[in-house]
């Protein structure tokens, strides 16, 4: 079983920035992707960012640019998202995904942190 603990969501003015923390702990010996996804309401959950096991990374085209996905080399499990030049467009509930091969994929998910950035 794996766990993850997301952190760092807030509300901030358009043109603020934010980082996302999300800690996987349990059996996570074969990450496979981390990343995070977010849901908006009355949308569908959609992909932000993820990075690989072997750094590959990608990204939304909504988000290219402003947003950077990155692991914590220090801290097998951990993954950030730092989040540049919010717009109101960027407000959701953001989910930290972790997917595990067992060998088949196993997809795990956090509870979500609320990203609120005003208009």
């Amino acid at each position: 079983q794996v766990q993850l603990v997301e952190s760092g969501g807030g509300s901030v003015q358009p043109g603020g920035s934010l980082r996302l923390s999300c800690a996987a702990s349990g059996s996570i010996f074969s990450i496979n992707i981390m990343g995070w996804y977010r849901q908006a309401p009355g949308k569908q959950r959609e992909l932000v960012a993820i990075i690989a096991s072997g750094g590959a990374t990608t990204y939304a085209d909504s988000v290219k640019g402003r947003f950077t996905i990155a692991r914590d080399n220090a801290k097998k499990g951990t993954v950030y998202l730092q989040m540049n030049s919010l717009q109101p467009e960027d407000t959701a509930v953001y989910y930290c995904l972790t997917q595990i091969r067992t060998p088949a994929f196993v997809n795990y998910w956090g509870q979500g942190t609320q990203v609120a950035v005003p208009s």
